[in-house]
C-alpha cells in the first residue's frame, strides 16, 4: 500500500518539476496524471481490481470530499474580495461555459462529419 502511495505522489511530484523546470502552462498534476497513465498502458496489471494501486485509489476516492475542505475554508476566508468580484466573477463563468460549450458542440460536429466520411474497411 505504501508502495502504491508513494507511487500515485511521486507521479505527482514528478509532473510538478517538469512543469517548473520547463516553464509549462499545464498544472504539475495533469502532467503526473498523464505519466500515470503512460504507466498504467505499460503495465495494465498494476490497475486490476485487487492490485494495490487499485485499493489506494479506490481509499482515496471514497473520501475525496475531504480534499475540498482546504478550498471551501479558502472561499470562506476570501469571501470579501469574492463578494467585491462577484458580478464579474459570474460573468466571467457564465460567458467561459457557454462558450465552451459552443466550441466542443462545433468540434464533435466537425469529427462526426469527418469521421462518417470515411468508407468502412473490412477486417
Amino acid at each position: 500500500m505504501i508502495a502504491a502511495l508513494t507511487l500515485l505522489l511521486g507521479c505527482q511530484l514528478v509532473g510538478e518539476a517538469v512543469t517548473r523546470l520547463l516553464g509549462l502552462p499545464v498544472p504539475g498534476p495533469v502532467i503526473g496524471m498523464a505519466l500515470l497513465f503512460l504507466g498504467l498502458r505499460l503495465r495494465p496489471a498494476a490497475a486490476q481490481e485487487g492490485a494495490p494501486l487499485a485499493t489506494v485509489a479506490g481509499v482515496l476516492l471514497a473520501h475525496l470530499s475531504l480534499l475540498f475542505v482546504p478550498a471551501g475554508t479558502g472561499i470562506v476566508r476570501h469571501a470579501g474580495a469574492l463578494i467585491a468580484h462577484g458580478p464579474g466573477l459570474i460573468v466571467a463563468l457564465v460567458v467561459s461555459t457557454a462558450l465552451t460549450l459552443v466550441v466542443t458542440a462545433f468540434v464533435f460536429v466537425k469529427v462526426a462529419a469527418l469521421v462518417d466520411s470515411q468508407p468502412e474497411q473490412a477486417p
